[in-house]
């Protein structure tokens, strides 16, 4: 072990949570002596040391208490129990622009924003070129605040907040501010931090970057620490925590009966409660999974790694030839990928009434990190009609963890050599 830099030692934070109003005051006044409030931790004896020099991830469900851990390691909440030690100077970007003053301008609000973090006005002109470089807002700089686009906006807080040289650096999803561009300058500050051997802790929902930056992470959930460890380890487990699955052992990827022989497999995955479905009734796609190369149904696939995708369709008719198709689509709605069992060559000459099939497709997952939408289908042809026997667009999620990411859509996986 090396020098601590960050000690949290058995914190809690307990809420109190009124059913009413009045409630609240009747209690602050000392006119009830019954309790009106039921106590809620949003931590509860969690206890983690960050090392002098490395990255630590916190990563967990919403709720589970890590915007909380961070306010109270800064200062910004105080601990219902237990002791936080800090070992250098902080940084935290929390609450982007949380100090500045809407009609104040730009540049005196760099002023303002440093002052309150402690620099003496001569600090404050020693960073000023860097900070107006980094933010990179033009003439603009010298226009009220109020004026500003917020893409403008969070630049500007981004680069007052990464310029300060601190010892430790806290950041709560500010990676993710500004265009595509501004968040690679973000992400090269980052990098050049590491480097530099300062201590950073940080929490986010990128597990690419997690699993990418970290020398561990720690895994929240409802207040209580359930892990911590290298980032693979710990990033699995927060999968199979987002499905209920934490501690189960998983299937075999694409084969056999659900994970769970008493519910359906999508009961374990994050569906779209607007998801559009329709069809002539043949056919009836009942249940979906999407499961990572461990068999675990998850939302989450890694790049590079194999995953599958597979369905279950009870038929209600005889039907010559179904044809079962899945497709991928990003958020914007363009279809990136897809396949079904025509184009693949595979063929099914017939199903009975009351009959079922479990379809399966597994391939590696080559697209970028990011999110995207599944949708499902069972289709044919009676004669020379198309038939649509049961779709369902948009049925779920699925997240792509990648460490890297090239050009476009999907990794053609180059292999580089320099002469």
């Amino acid at each position: 072990m090396g020098e601590i830099a960050i000690g949290v030692n058995n914190v809690s934070k307990m809420y109190k949570l009124y059913s009413k109003p009045s409630d609240r005051l009747k209690e602050s006044l000392g006119l009830s002596r019954e309790k009106k409030y039921v106590e809620h931790y949003a931590l509860n004896g969690v206890s983690f040391e960050v090392d002098r020099g490395e990255t630590v991830g916190l990563i967990g469900t919403n709720g589970s208490g890590k915007s909380t851990m961070l306010k109270i390691i800064t200062g910004i909440l105080n601990p219902t129990g237990g002791t936080v030690e800090i070992r250098g100077r902080i940084s935290a970007l929390l609450e982007l622009g949380a100090g500045f003053n809407m009609e104040y301008t730009g540049r005196e609000n760099v002023y303002l924003n440093g002052t309150m973090n402690g620099f003496k006005r001569e600090e404050i002109d020693e960073r000023l070129d860097e900070i107006l470089k980094f933010a990179d807002i033009g003439d603009f700089i010298d226009q009220p605040v109020k004026t500003y686009s917020s893409g403008m906006f969070v630049r500007l807080a981004f680069a007052v907040a990464i310029n300060i040289d601190p010892e430790i650096l806290i950041v709560d999803e500010a990676l993710s501010v500004g265009d595509v561009f501004f968040q690679a300058k973000c992400y090269k500050k980052f990098e050049e931090f590491k480097e530099q051997g300062r201590t950073i802790l940080f929490v986010s929902h990128d597990l690419g970057s997690i699993s990418k930056y970290c020398d561990r992470a720690v895994l929240l959930n409802k207040g209580e620490k359930v892990m911590e460890g290298e980032p693979k380890p710990v990033i699995d487990a927060y999968k199979r925590l987002l499905v209920h699955q934490l501690g189960e052992q998983p299937a075999a990827a694409g084969h056999g009966e659900p994970q769970k022989e008493t519910s359906q497999w999508k009961e374990n995955l994050n569906n779209n409660p607007n998801c559009l479905e329709y069809g002539n009734g043949e056919a009836h796609i009942v249940d979906y999974a999407v499961l990572d190369t461990e068999g675990l149904i998850t939302n989450s696939i890694e790049k590079g790694e194999k995953f599958t995708v597979k369905f279950k369709v009870v038929f209600q008719n005889e039907i010559i030839n179904p044809i079962f198709a899945f497709t991928i689509k990003d958020l914007k709605g363009t279809e990136i990928t897809g396949t079904n069992t025509m184009f693949e060559h595979i063929y099914v000459d017939h199903t009975e009434a009351g009959s079922s099939k479990i379809v399966s497709f597994t391939q590696e997952m080559n697209l970028q990190g990011g999110e995207y939408l599944l949708s499902l289908g069972c289709t044919g042809y009676k004669g020379d009609e198309f038939e649509v026997y049961h779709r369902l667009y948009d049925v779920c999620n699925i997240t792509v963890i990648s460490e890297k990411n090239s050009v476009g859509y999907y990794d053609m996986n180059s292999e580089i050599e320099v002469i």
